[in-house]
C-alpha cells in the first residue's frame, strides 16, 4: 500500500510539474521570447516544481516520523 501511495504521488508531482514547465514555456513565447529561452524559463520552472515537492515530502516526512 504504501508503495502505491508513494508511486502514485510521484507521478502527480511530476504532472503538474510538466503543466507548470508548458505553461512557463508558453508564456515566455507569448512574450516574445525565442525558443531557447522560453525552453529554459520551463525547464527551471520544471525543476523548481519538482525541488519544491521533495522539500515538502522531506518536511512532512520529518514532522509525522
Amino acid at each position: 500500500m504504501t508503495v502505491a501511495v508513494v508511486l502514485l504521488t510521484t507521478a502527480f508531482v511530476i504532472v503538474v510539474a510538466l503543466l507548470a514547465a508548458a505553461g512557463a514555456g508558453k508564456l515566455a513565447r507569448m512574450d516574445s521570447a525565442s525558443y531557447p529561452t522560453a525552453l529554459t524559463r520551463a525547464a527551471a520552472t520544471f525543476a523548481a516544481v519538482v525541488t519544491l515537492g521533495a522539500v515538502i515530502a522531506g518536511t512532512l516526512t520529518a514532522l509525522l516520523t
